[in-house]
């Protein structure tokens, strides 16, 4: 049996294509930047989940390629390219392969929600455990993971990706397919001009506290 999998959605930081509700607040360049910081405290946060509890960690990228990848963000880390589509295509196609892999659990998350700790990834991943479906809400009305055993096409179509409704509408796929999700804690997304101070408060932290 395969570990379980933890599946990071990420881009290639290319200025112009990456954070762009928040070019008007830190221009192209500082966006691009932004979102190659976010994505590294992702990654420091999946290798310290990853230190002590049995789980690969994969990066799924959009824009770039496989080498532009690892010269930003290391070469240890394994790199796939996104599919073709919509986020849930894309997202249900990095499930999919997790699980015809062998993995038994699988957790997909994205690159723009700094709250986001190892405890927290332990606790979906223990969740799977006993249910089907775990799910992280965002405060947007989004969600900032999504888990699963087995692959659910319907939570992954019909989907108004990128609007308030993404959570609402997921929920009553989950309904509808009668499955009972373990829901994790709500935390903000960082999207928007008026969403960096989350990030910024992180940053600090994580600046002032070096363990």
């Amino acid at each position: 049996m395969m570990l379980p999998v933890l599946i990071i959605f990420s881009r290639f930081p290319e200025p112009g294509k990456s954070k762009t509700r928040i070019i008007p607040a830190l221009g192209a360049l500082g966006a691009a930047r932004l979102h190659e910081e976010m994505t590294r405290h992702t990654l420091r946060t999946a290798s310290e989940l990853a230190r002590n509890y049995p789980v690969q960690v994969e990066v799924h990228f959009a824009g770039g390629n496989v080498e532009l990848m690892r010269q930003v963000f290391g070469h240890e880390l394994s790199y796939h390219s996104q599919v073709e589509g919509d986020l849930g295509q894309k997202m249900q196609a990095a499930l999919a392969t997790a699980m015809g892999q062998g993995a038994d659990r699988a957790i997909v998350i994205g690159s723009d929600c700094p709250n986001l700790t190892p405890g927290i990834l332990r606790q979906a991943f223990d969740a799977l455990k006993s249910c089907e479906l775990v799910l992280g809400p965002a405060q947007d009305g989004g969600y900032y993971l999504i888990g699963c055993r087995r692959v659910f096409p319907q939570l992954f179509t019909n989907i108004p990706w990128g609007t308030q409704q993404v959570f609402a509408c997921t929920l009553m796929a989950v309904q509808s397919l009668g499955l009972n999700p373990h829901v994790l804690e709500t935390l903000p997304d960082v999207d928007r001009p008026e969403d960096l101070p989350i990030w910024e408060a992180v940053r600090y932290k994580h600046r002032h506290h070096k363990h």
